[in-house]
């Protein structure tokens, strides 16, 4: 089974997708199309924090993800923060938590209290928990994207 691997990016543009798709770009996954899932580690998974993606496949493919997203306009004066955490039981099973904004301290304490309030949901051995953070300062003359998302295996065909 393939690793789910954990990236992060940021990146500024004229608009706001041009800047997700830099921030994509520096996390390494800009060449797929992100299909998101809601947050849960298959039984017998591994994930792995590798900042920047390797080649997943052909581009243009499918790629599952879980991703944490945050975009600021021009001039902004609060940052884009992005975050994700998880949680994973020693067979196996787990769940993400994303959470997104413009206040680093929001962000983490929401990724923070949602994993445990997932966590309470279901009876798992819990034995190791992670989390990363993207923030990049706001641009006076382009809108700025922070991305932290987990990439589930490789790309699948689309079509």
């Amino acid at each position: 089974m393939e690793p789910i691997r954990v990236v992060w990016g940021t990146g500024a543009a004229p608009t706001a997708m041009a800047s997700y798709d830099a921030a994509l770009a520096d996390a390494g996954l800009e060449n797929y199309n992100l299909v998101e899932v809601s947050s849960v580690v298959p039984a017998g998974a591994t994930v792995e924090v590798v900042g920047t993606a390797p080649n997943l496949g052909p581009a243009g493919e499918r790629l599952t993800v879980v991703q944490g997203r945050a975009t600021v306009p021009p001039g902004e004066e609060h940052p884009a923060c992005a975050g994700l955490a998880w949680a994973v039981a020693d067979d196996g099973p787990g769940l993400f938590y994303e959470s997104s904004g413009t206040d680093p301290e929001g962000v983490r304490a929401a990724v923070t209290e949602g994993l445990a309030a997932g966590e309470g949901l279901r009876d798992w051995e819990i034995q190791r928990r992670d989390d990363r953070f993207a923030t990049t300062d706001p641009d006076a003359t382009a809108h700025t994207t922070a991305v932290v998302l987990a990439a589930y295996g490789t790309s699948e065909p689309i079509l």
